[in-house]
């Protein structure tokens, strides 16, 4: 919880105090900052990848990229899927699709499953997204002295919490 100039506390900091209001005010603080931090991260994304000359993409568009360029391995749109915890299928497709039109993956089949991989020009897009990543954001967070042991642990809780939000959402669904 912050406090102002006199010791005084303020806060906590979250987008609804009824929600806040619960057992857990905690857990309002982190999916408050989880939200902004999200809309930063996707504009960020979209900006570093416009940077790095290709305007235009959506965000999910750009994690797939970089995903399919990954250790030069072919994936499958399960996968993918799978990995970035996208439940609307068509979300991953038009994504690939739009990255396919660009000619920065090409797509191909696994027996019944669709397969997606970075062409040259993918690769080379998501190398420009490196340099530009390095040059603007480590550098300007490096300068933070950020602990990256505890940055970490923070990605670490964040998995764990993701997994006790899709188990909440499962028995929401069932209500």
């Amino acid at each position: 919880m912050m406090t102002n100039g006199e010791g005084k506390k303020i806060g906590p900091v979250v987008s609804a105090a009824h929600l806040a209001a619960g057992a857990m005010p905690a857990l309002s603080e982190i999916e408050f900052a989880m939200t902004v931090m999200n809309h930063s991260f996707e504009r960020w994304m979209v900006r570093c990848m416009g940077a790095a000359g290709v305007p235009g993409l959506q965000p999910t568009a750009v994690q797939i990229l970089h995903a399919v360029n990954h250790r030069g391995r072919e994936k499958t749109l399960a996968e993918l899927c799978m990995m970035f915890n996208i439940e609307d299928v068509h979300v991953a497709s038009y994504a690939i699709k739009k990255l396919a039109a660009l000619g920065l993956v090409k797509t191909g089949r696994r027996g019944k499953e669709k397969t997606v991989k970075a062409t040259a020009d993918g690769m080379a897009a998501c190398e420009r997204y490196h340099e530009v990543r390095e040059a603007l954001l480590v550098a300007s967070a490096k300068r933070l002295k950020l602990d990256e042991e505890a940055l970490s642990g923070i990605a670490a809780v964040m998995h764990a919490l993701s997994g006790q939000y899709d188990q909440a959402a499962r028995s929401a669904t069932s209500l």
